[in-house]
């Protein structure tokens, strides 16, 4: 999904930077390598108060962000304390493994956060019309993929479209903000 978003950012005429976050421990023990050894480098809080936009996305743990997130986002208080993120617009996305659940609360745990922040909340109007259409993810709070019990099936036509449409809308409001 991020890929897909990053694609529709780009459109826009802005650059994409994809990012992730560390896994969290139970045990204080446990470290993590400061680059990871697949994937995306892990997120700063740098990056995100130097950002033009922001687009979260957490797979859906019980309705809920995943905890690494969540982790990433109590640490950012003092961003909030200078005000770093007022008026960016932040956008968001998520994956289940059941049609029903929780794909919108857990885009409404992303949010609140960032509403404390004072960013700016954009999600997906239903001018696209693939919101209309999708039998699979997606909603106006941002897009959602349904994975199935197993996680192995693929992003529908209308799951990239929302992907897509999402991050050229947080590029264009970018640039106007």
């Amino acid at each position: 999904m991020a890929h897909h978003i990053s694609q529709g950012v780009q459109t826009s005429g802005l650059e994409a930077v994809v990012r992730t976050v560390p896994e969290i421990s139970p045990t204080s023990e446990q470290t993590t390598p400061a680059i990871p050894e697949k994937g995306a480098i892990y997120v700063t809080k740098e990056d995100i108060k130097n950002c033009a936009g922001i687009i979260t996305g957490s797979p859906t743990r019980f309705g809920n962000m995943a905890a690494p997130l969540k982790y990433f986002l109590d640490s950012t208080s003092d961003l909030w304390f200078k005000g770093d993120l007022i008026n960016k617009p932040a956008g968001f996305f998520t994956s289940t493994s059941s049609m029903h659940g929780g794909q919108e609360s857990t885009i409404l745990s992303m949010m609140l956060p960032l509403l404390h922040h004072g960013a700016i909340i954009v999600g997906t109007p239903y001018s696209e019309t693939a919101l209309q259409n999708t039998v699979t993810g997606g909603t106006p709070y941002g897009p959602s993929h349904y994975a199935g019990l197993d996680s192995s099936l693929p992003l529908s036509k209308d799951e990239i479209t929302l992907c897509k449409a999402l991050g050229k809308r947080i590029g264009l409001l970018a640039q106007k903000l």
